[in-house]
C-alpha cells in the first residue's frame, strides 16, 4: 500500500442525507427490493461523507469542465450516460420522451451508486428522478458466486442447447424472487420443466385441444348453459391481467407466473371434476361447454405467458386458433367465433430425462 496525495474535486454530498431520506420515505416504491432498501436507508442515516469525483496522477478520461488538469472519475461520467444518451442537455431531443426513467434495473453490488449517488447528482443538478431503482442478485453455483477464477460458470447457451431457448427462459424468471440470489442446478430445473410446464401446463393443453379435435369436428365449440363452475373458472381467467400487473408494478416477475400457474392449476382441477370424455356419453351439450371453458382459460394463459415464453405460446396461440392480431390484452373482452377451424394439436413441452452416465 502507498498513500496518495493528489488535488480532487468533491461532491458535497453529506448535503443531500436528508433529501435522500426524505425520498426513501415518502416514495417507498423508488428502492426495491425491500431488503436492499434497508440496506440504503441504513447507510445513508449512519452519516454521507463528501464524494472525490476527479483526479490529476493520470490524462486518461473526461476532462473537468475549465480545469482540464482533473478527469472525472469514471464511474461519476458514467452514470450521466443514462441521460446523454437520451440527447441530454438538449431537452427537445425526441429520446427525451423516455427521462424519466421508469426503472433502473441494475447488479445488487452497485445499488449504492444508482440509490444514493445518482439520485444526490440529479438533486443537486435540478433534474427529475427516475421512477425507481431496483436491485437484482446473483445466480449461485452451490452456494458460490459465479466466478471465471473458480471456474464455475455456466454458459446459458449450454442450457438452450440440452432445454431449449423458452423453457430456459422460464425457469430463470420462475425458480426465484426477482432480486434475490438463488442456486442454480440442472436438477431444479429438469424439475421446474417436468412438473410445471409438461405436467400442469403442456398436459393441460394437449387434453383439451385433442378432446376438442376428436369430439368438436376440431372447430371451437360454443357455450351453452354456464354452471358454477364455469363462471368461477371464466371470472379467474377474467381477473388474471389485473393481477399480473399488479404483481409486475412491483417487479414480481416470479409472483405474476404463479397467479398464472394457480389459473393452470385449476384448470386441471376443473377438467378432472368435469370429465369431458364422460360426458360424451352422456351429455356432448355439456361436454362442449366444458371444452369452451376450458378454451377460454387457455386463451388468457397464452396471452399473459407471451412475454416468458414468445415462441412457445406462439404455438399454442395458433393451436388455441387465436388470429396474430388478436394475441394482445386488450383482445381478451372479445370471445372468439365459434365454429372456428382449429389446426391438429401438437406437443408443446416434451419431458426431459437425463441420459444415464456410462461406465
Amino acid at each position: 500500500m502507498e498513500w496518495v496525495r493528489e488535488p480532487s474535486y468533491f461532491f458535497r454530498l453529506s448535503s443531500f442525507e436528508d433529501q435522500l431520506l426524505a425520498l426513501y420515505e415518502q416514495h417507498p416504491e423508488f428502492l426495491g427490493p425491500s431488503g436492499r432498501r434497508n440496506e440504503i436507508v441504513s447507510f445513508v442515516k449512519q452519516g454521507l461523507k463528501d464524494l472525490s469525483i476527479s483526479r490529476t496522477s493520470f490524462r486518461w478520461g473526461i476532462p473537468v469542465p475549465n480545469d482540464p488538469d482533473h478527469v472525472m472519475y469514471v464511474w461519476f461520467d458514467a452514470l450521466t450516460n443514462y441521460l446523454s444518451a437520451l440527447g441530454y442537455p438538449d431537452e427537445s431531443a425526441s429520446r427525451m420522451a423516455y427521462w424519466p426513467a421508469s426503472a433502473h434495473i441494475v447488479g445488487k453490488d452497485i445499488i449504492r451508486f444508482h440509490a444514493v449517488f445518482w439520485p444526490a447528482f440529479l438533486m443537486a443538478a435540478g433534474i427529475e428522478l427516475p421512477r425507481s431503482v431496483y436491485a437484482n442478485g446473483w445466480w449461485t453455483i452451490e452456494g458460490e458466486k459465479m466466478s471465471k477464477s473458480i471456474g464455475n460458470v455456466i454458459d446459458p447457451r449450454d442450457l438452450v442447447r440440452d432445454f431449449g431457448l423458452d423453457p430456459v427462459r422460464f425457469f430463470l424468471l420462475r425458480e426465484v424472487p426477482f432480486g434475490g440470489d438463488s442456486d442454480l442446478s440442472r436438477r431444479s430445473l429438469i424439475n421446474r420443466l417436468n412438473v410445471e410446464l409438461a405436467n400442469d401446463l403442456g398436459n393441460l393443453a394437449q387434453r383439451t385441444l385433442s378432446l376438442i379435435a376428436r369430439n368438436c369436428n376440431a372447430s371451437l365449440p360454443a357455450f351453452d348453459v354456464l354452471s358454477e363452475d364455469d363462471t368461477t373458472l371464466l371470472a379467474s381467467a377474467s381477473l388474471l391481467p389485473t393481477l399480473m400487473r399488479g404483481q409486475l408494478g412491483r417487479f414480481a416477475l416470479t409472483d405474476a407466473l404463479e397467479e398464472v400457474w394457480k389459473l393452470i392449476r385449476a384448470c386441471n382441477a376443473y377438467i378432472d371434476r368435469q370429465a369431458p370424455w364422460a360426458l360424451k356419453k352422456t351429455d356432448l351439450v355439456r361436454m362442449a361447454t366444458v371444452l369452451r371453458v376450458l378454451h377460454e382459460a387457455l386463451r388468457h394463459i397464452a396471452i399473459l405467458l407471451q412475454p416468458y415464453m414468445p415462441g412457445t405460446m406462439d404455438k399454442l396461440l395458433t393451436q388455441l386458433g387465436v388470429a396474430q392480431e388478436k394475441r394482445d390484452i386488450a383482445s381478451l373482452a372479445e370471445s372468439l367465433v365459434s365454429g372456428t377451424s382449429l389446426p391438429a394439436p401438437q406437443g408443446l413441452f416434451p419431458r426431459h430425462v437425463e441420459p444415464e452416465a456410462t461406465a
